[in-house]
């Protein structure tokens, strides 16, 4: 509570400066004159913090062949090897909901479909989306 009173004075004390800047300005005198007359000091007292995502901080054994990949594609972007590690674990969760979306579309395509020559083709979709080939 104690905050937002201290809060609540900052702002009427900046509100109020600001109608005394717009008060002289409206005398006819240069802006230029106002600025020394008129002076707003901000304080960030560390009360007001960013809310930072927060990480996990996670071990994982990588082949060589796997890792020397992803030195590669990080150093060719400019970023870390955890920064690349990152952004390819995000795509390939991206890329695995894409794919389990397409198989639902799939099976819902399949359970509507009352032509049986489509219902076969779409069954032969479903089973190789499952058990590949």
């Amino acid at each position: 509570m104690r905050y937002l009173r201290q809060h609540a004075t900052c702002w009427r004390m900046l509100i109020e400066q600001c109608h005394k800047a717009i008060s002289f300005l409206s005398t006819g005198y240069p802006a230029s004159a106002c600025y020394s007359s008129c002076r707003i000091k901000l304080v960030h007292n560390g009360e007001m913090r960013v809310a930072e995502p927060k990480t996990v901080r996670q071990s994982v054994s990588l082949p060589v062949k796997v890792a020397s990949q992803v030195r590669t594609m990080a150093k060719a972007r400019r970023l870390s090897a955890t920064r690349m590690l990152v952004e390819l674990i995000e795509n390939g969760i991206e890329a695995e909901k894409r794919k389990q979306q397409e198989f639902f579309d799939l099976a819902e395509r399949f359970r509507n479909e009352s032509n049986p020559d489509a219902a076969k083709r779409l069954g032969d979709q479903l089973g190789r989306m499952v058990f590949g080939g």
